[in-house]
């Protein structure tokens, strides 16, 4: 049990008070004897034999004269200042080694600070109106040729059935569910549900994906998980697969420092990895395209030792791994064996994407673009998602559904994206659809430069529509599986 918070200004906590109004009168016995003022009550905390207060709020004793102080490394707890030393060496919020895995800024993408231009843009509400209608002019000649209407791809999958029947289940928990089903759908129709394979969900947050397609797997031999997400997170459902006889392991790391080559199981199986996530944040999508495709692709064929993947069934309908000895020892390999067997991500929020991690660079230069228009196009994108007319009239109810979003870690930050809408007003200078299709036009054009830098790296990549924009307005799917010429063919 974490101590109750010390003291952070005079007057908001004090020692015990019997009487204090809206609490218990009196502390618990065996029960610390400090009054909490914020929350009306006594802390819970179990003191020490003999002592009247818990060790966080130990100040409070008139015969300890030991000064307490905030910890330098999270100032939300306290330590005896003559003990600082020893606790630094202890605490929780210490830094940690670095694991195996972690390569600072491997997938970063571009190095040249002086393309950095993130933070050195002014707000499109700065722009008068022929700067702006010069800028929609290179955006709808860049987007010329690009359909604009995505094929639609809404399926469903048999593994979520019951939970999407199950009257149990609230809207908000349907919604997330009708996406994890298409998901996995689209994952079955290009054949990457099978075994022999290890899982990758990118911004994992409490997993569900992966838990889903563990699912959707039925046992299925020679299958692992590997679940990256850079924050500690609550109400995880890895404890539903902690007795089973595969890996379900987490990476506690940015995706932008992710090594996959040094990832132990990885080095060890040698499995092809299916890259997966819902909706990954801007930037985020980028990292992990990059990790993927560049950092554990190219490297991993790069490598000298021993680089003998496990051989395709000749199965067409199934491209898993066959369990032979021979072809465990890596007898008969073929030699397109591709490391990454496909990626399926639901994009989310262009508006937090950065050109300094855009796989799209080399397809926005050639269209006559650069990271000035970039940084432009990626707020605009959030037009597609909120009008003004929407931002104004819901502007006093942003904070009621920022705090029922924050209960959900895995939703997307639609708060945000209205935030930068209302900082990016036009003054009337555009109506709330046309700000909408330009809005949908840039996303479609960010997301057009994945789909190049995919496509030359050998990869068949494309864009759907998997779900309903009354399910999520964040509704587009990228999918990538090798093209044929790195598929592996059937041995004879």
């Amino acid at each position: 049990m974490a101590a109750e918070p010390a003291a952070v200004g005079s007057g908001q906590r004090r020692a015990a008070e019997p009487g204090a109004a809206g609490g218990l009168r009196t502390p618990v016995s065996g029960r610390c004897g400090y009054f909490v003022e914020r929350k009306k009550r006594f802390c819970k905390m179990i003191p020490a034999q003999g002592r009247r207060f818990c060790g966080e709020h130990g100040d409070q004793e008139e015969e300890n004269d030991r000064k307490r102080i905030p910890c330098p490394l999270d100032p939300k707890h306290t330590v005896y200042e003559d003990q600082l030393q020893k606790h630094l060496k202890k605490c929780n919020s210490r830094e940690k080694p670095k694991p195996a895995y972690f390569v600072q800024d491997i997938n970063a993408g571009l190095k040249d600070a002086t393309e950095i231009l993130d933070e050195q843009q002014l707000p499109i509400s700065s722009l008068s109106r022929e700067e702006l209608e010069d800028l929609i002019r290179k955006l709808k000649k860049a987007s010329n040729g690009i359909k604009p209407i995505l094929k639609d791809q809404k399926l469903s999958h048999q593994a979520l059935q019951e939970a999407l029947n199950d009257p149990k289940n609230g809207e908000s928990a349907l919604k997330h569910l009708k996406q994890q089903a298409s998901i996995l759908g689209n994952m079955e129709k290009l054949q990457l549900l099978g075994p022999g394979r290890c899982f990758i969900e990118f911004g994992a947050g409490r997993g569900k994906l992966s838990h889903w397609v563990d699912i959707a797997l039925q046992d299925a031999a020679d299958v692992h998980f590997l679940l990256v997400e850079r924050a500690t997170t609550r109400f995880k459902v890895d404890g539903k697969h902690r007795k089973r006889d595969y890996i379900f392991e987490r990476l506690q790391v940015d995706i932008q420092n992710l090594c996959l080559n040094k990832v132990p199981i990885l080095k060890k199986e040698k499995l092809p990895v299916v890259g997966i996530g819902k909706h990954l944040c801007g930037a985020a999508t980028d990292l992990a395209l990059r990790c993927l495709v560049e950092s554990y692709a190219t490297q991993y064929d790069e490598r000298n030792e021993d680089p003998s993947p496990k051989r395709f069934k000749s199965d067409k309908t199934d491209l898993a791994f066959n369990n032979s000895a021979d072809e465990r020892s890596g007898k008969n390999v073929s030699e397109n064996w591709n490391p990454v067997a496909g990626i399926v991500i639901a994009l989310c929020c262009h508006h937090r994407c950065q050109w300094k991690h855009y796989v799209g660079q080399e397809f926005f230069r050639t269209v006559g673009l650069g990271p000035v228009e970039f940084n432009y196009f990626q707020r605009m994108t959030s037009w597609a998602t909120c009008g003004m007319q929407e931002t104004i009239t819901e502007a006093s109810t942003i904070d009621a559904k920022s705090k029922d979003q924050s209960s959900d870690t895995e939703e997307h930050d639609q708060v945000n994206n209205r935030i930068e809408c209302s900082s990016d007003s036009l003054q009337g200078l555009l109506t709330v659809e046309e700000r909408k299709q330009i809005g949908r036009l840039c996303k479609l054009l960010i997301d057009q430069g994945r789909i190049k830098y995919l496509q030359q790296r050998g990869y068949n990549a494309a864009l759907q529509y998997y779900t309903d924009s009354t399910v999520s307005l964040e509704n587009v799917l990228l999918t990538a599986v090798p093209s044929q010429s790195s598929v592996p063919q059937p041995t004879t």
